[in-house]
């Protein structure tokens, strides 16, 4: 195998605030990473969770060179036939009166328009996020993310408000020894209507956060928020970078709230199948609001034929090779696979959740213990990439950790039971050291 010199690489690789793994990747292909040693490891990250088909599907590397060989890049003012297929089949696949899709190329950039476009539409300025919320890098993006990097010492747009986000497991909201959501939401908007100065203009959430935690909103939670928002004219936000095209068992995650359809919906990571593809859709009515407003909204590659052909050519495998299907039912494999672990380990696994193919374990501090759920869930993670599975951990809001999982929809049966096996080994010989 080839090998390459990440150590050197190092010294000219800015810093910014990762860690860079060990782990020389030579390539990619399906659920498998091959290291510069020819170890194969399942990769449970799916890329930095956008390889929604596995690496290199065979049909995602022929529309690229098709199209790289066709027409490549344009001026952003004429529009290519990858984008007009990809509009219209969002355009199917939506409920109305989701029909006016702008192509854009990451996540932040799509929170970042759609935050603009909502303060164009209404005239106003504060935006509303939740306490566990991960909206990207870019300053409405990161103003927006309450989950994690928000204590950096530099100032926010102005107009920042945040909800408590949904915690079934750790929140101080119980009644009768049963999670009181209604009640933590309410106290919440208790909470903006006094933070408020009267301008209130988005409110930008995730259907899971998955930086935050795996936090799965509860049955109910997107219509209530939908009927709050009118009240006060605010432009509801839904970012389904990570739980969109399938992820969840549904084509789009806020479809599993039957009747509920978002003002702006946001599509990027799975989407674009590893390729820099995001999505922002929205309706006639708050296009036509903003026409009479000033957004501009005008980057190099906006409506890029190269990566619209990737995100059709997405949404047309995923939709007939019947992918969703797959997430639901490798999803409750995963689910239950999980539960085992939650099981044999006892305390310290306090919690499993998430749906489909975006779910964790919450892991917990065990009192008189020689390592803390924070240090648990950095050191399983190493050992299971020493044994073949790449997973990644990310904070809990009671500032554990949760370890994600969120392998690509086409995983086998297999891959799932090997994952688990390995997780499992990993968690063994972390805790008898």
């Amino acid at each position: 195998m080839t090998t390459f010199d990440l150590e050197a690489a190092k010294k000219h690789l800015l810093y910014t605030g990762i860690v860079i793994s060990p782990v020389k990747v030579v390539k990619a292909l399906g659920t498998y990473l091959t290291d510069s040693d020819g170890r194969r490891i399942l990769d449970f990250t799916s890329g930095q969770r956008s390889s929604l088909l596995g690496h290199s599907h065979p049909e995602i590397v022929d529309a690229v060179k098709k199209q790289i060989e066709t027409v490549d890049h344009l001026h952003s003012t004429m529009i290519a036939e990858p984008v007009v297929d990809l509009v219209l089949r969002l355009a199917r696949l939506l409920p109305p009166p989701l029909e006016k899709t702008l192509l854009l190329n990451t996540g932040s950039e799509s929170v970042e328009a759609a935050i603009k476009l909502a303060k164009a539409y209404t005239g106003k300025f504060e935006v509303i996020a939740l306490t566990a919320s991960y909206h990207g890098q870019t300053s409405s993006a990161s103003s927006a993310t309450f989950s994690k990097y928000r204590n950096t010492g530099l100032p926010c747009m102005p107009g920042q408000l945040v909800l408590p986000a949904p915690y079934a497991y750790g929140s101080p909201f119980q009644k009768n020894g049963v999670y009181d959501w209604e009640a933590e939401f309410n106290y919440g908007w208790s909470l903006i209507d006094r933070q408020t100065v009267g301008s209130l203009a988005a409110f930008v959430i995730e259907p899971i956060l998955s930086g935050g935690g795996i936090l799965e909103l509860p049955k109910g939670y997107l219509t209530r928020l939908s009927v709050e928002c009118k009240k006060r004219g605010i432009v509801l936000i839904v970012d389904e970078a990570q739980t969109g095209i399938g992820r969840t068992g549904k084509m789009f995650a806020f479809q599993e709230e039957e009747g509920f359809v978002p003002d702006i919906l946001l599509l990027s990571k799975t989407l674009g199948c590893g390729v820099p593809l995001a999505a922002l859709v929205t309706s006639a009515e708050i296009e036509k609001g903003t026409r009479r407003s000033v957004f501009y909204w005008n980057t190099t590659h906006q409506n890029d034929p190269l990566t619209a052909a990737v995100g059709s050519k997405t949404l047309e495998i995923v939709e007939r090779d019947g992918l969703c299907q797959n997430s639901a039912e490798r999803g409750a494999q995963l689910t239950q696979g999980l539960l085992r672990l939650q099981e044999k380990y006892g305390d310290w696994i306090g919690d499993t959740r998430g749906r489909g193919l975006l779910q964790g374990l919450e892991l917990n501090s065990v009192p008189g213990a020689k390592i803390t759920a924070k240090d648990l869930g950095a050191a399983v993670v190493d050992k299971a990439l020493a044994g073949g599975l790449s997973c990644s951990v990310v904070p809990s809001p009671a500032q554990g950790s949760v370890i994600r999982l969120v392998p690509p929809i086409t995983v086998s049966a297999q891959e799932i039971d090997e994952a688990i096996r390995i997780l499992d080994e990993s968690l063994g010989a972390v805790l008898v050291q």
